[in-house]
């Protein structure tokens, strides 16, 4: 789906009007204000509930933009914008000192990325050529710690009049959030894994990046301990155990609702169910539908069966341990 041009110059004049305006990339959809109106960026935060100390991403149309957010921009993070820029990584930078509070937490970096979705490029694209800053601060377009959209349906179920123009571009590509990766510090580090893996950044850098110790690392989004998450209570439940867990709720009177990889429940049990892929990027691409699907299948427990321990399988874990930890939560 492709949004007209009419739609663009919507979409502009509101940015430009300091509103809100939600749009498609590659892994969520994100909720979109000027990044350079600290007030426009507080709407994000309102029309969220997002606290006002988490920082937002900024997204810009290409490479020669980063100059103007970020400063002392090193080698390191050069290299791996040319390797996956436009695309699903986020850097986290010193930023320029004019750059907001607002869209910073009152930190002292910013966290930049070039997405990798037509729409979005677009957008930006067009925002710079009518004297935009060229920058929009967007995190996902859904109620904060909620689960994150892949479509505009979801946009507009999670968030309603809140925002004034959903841009609809299609289902997401990648499904998760993009990976974060410091290079404000020294050397680079993980913060928060996504689809490019630790080993697509040992291939361009010639080492494998740490994944930063929390003590001193910047803020960044989706590091609360709870996040993604259903409003139905959820738990992660290991293969041998999923029948008896799911068999011994049903005995109890419970509604359960089942994610499995492996292989589907027996007949009769759960209540609900979806079989997703037993491959990283497929079960991440279809995870946050799922869970949305099932939080609306009208049960009282959501049971996920573990996933495999193997690093191709850490953004998805990340994902899933933090839904869990905020499930059923108001």
């Amino acid at each position: 789906m492709t949004p007209r041009d009419a739609d663009y110059d919507r979409a502009v004049d509101l940015l430009k009007g300091g509103e809100l305006v939600a749009f498609p990339t590659e892994t969520v959809y994100g909720l979109g204000a000027d990044a350079a109106n600290p007030a426009a960026v507080v709407r994000i935060f309102a029309a969220k509930g997002r606290p006002a100390d988490h920082p937002l991403i900024v997204h810009v149309a290409g490479h020669d933009w980063v100059e103007r957010w970020a400063e002392k921009v090193p080698a390191a993070a050069w290299e791996l914008m040319e390797a996956f820029w436009p695309g699903p990584l986020t850097l986290i930078l010193k930023k320029q000192a004019w750059v907001p509070a607002a869209v910073t937490g009152g930190q002292d970096t910013v966290g930049l990325r070039v997405p990798g979705h037509p729409v979005a490029l677009e957008l930006l694209r067009r925002f710079a050529a009518a004297g935009g800053s060229g920058g929009i601060a967007a995190p996902s377009a859904n109620r904060f710690g909620r689960i994150s959209p892949t479509t505009a349906d979801h946009v507009r179920e999670e968030l309603g009049g809140r925002v004034p123009l959903v841009l609809d571009g299609g289902p997401c590509k990648v499904g998760v959030e993009s990976t974060i990766i410091d290079c404000s510090r020294g050397e680079p580090a993980i913060l928060r894994p996504g689809h490019i893996l630790p080993a697509h950044i040992e291939a361009v850098l010639g080492e494998r990046p740490p994944v930063a110790d929390a003590v001193g690392a910047p803020r960044v989004s989706g590091s609360l301990e709870a996040h993604y998450a259903p409003l139905t209570p959820m738990r992660l439940v290991a293969s041998g155990r999923l029948l008896d867990f799911l068999n011994a709720h049903r005995h109890r009177g419970g509604r359960c609702a089942a994610l499995c990889h492996s292989q589907p429940p027996q007949a009769g049990m759960p209540h609900a169910w979806r079989m997703l892929p037993a491959d990283p990027v497929g079960y991440a691409h279809d995870l946050y539908a799922a869970l949305r699907d099932m939080d609306h299948a009208g049960v009282d427990m959501i049971a996920v069966e573990a996933i495999p321990d193997d690093p191709a399988w850490a953004a998805v874990a990340d994902r899933l341990r933090r839904a869990a930890a905020g499930a059923g939560k108001a």
